[in-house]
């Protein structure tokens, strides 16, 4: 009888781990820079991305919000294509 009840915890237990991963509210476009800036100070990347910098790479953007979904709907505020939107120097 014991038996029963792991199956039936974790049945219930695997079952709130899937609600958990369903994907929520659609990413926040925003309307300018200076909007993203408010929430996000140093922007939205997605992962690996690098900063692109003509000058030296100590001057790289590091600290921006990483986020594939954001950056997707923002990408139109990636001005230099580095897959970066709105970093700030």
């Amino acid at each position: 009888m014991a038996g029963h009840f792991i199956f039936i915890g974790t049945a219930i237990l695997a079952g709130s781990m899937l609600a958990a991963a369903a994907p929520g509210a659609p990413a926040t476009h925003f309307a300018s820079c200076a909007a993203m800036h408010k929430v996000y100070p140093h922007g939205v990347g997605k992962a690996f991305s690098i900063d692109r910098v003509a000058s030296t790479k100590d001057k790289r953007v590091t600290d921006f919000h990483v986020s594939s979904s954001l950056y997707k709907a923002n990408k139109s505020l990636d001005y230099d294509h580095d897959g970066i939107a709105c970093e700030q120097r």
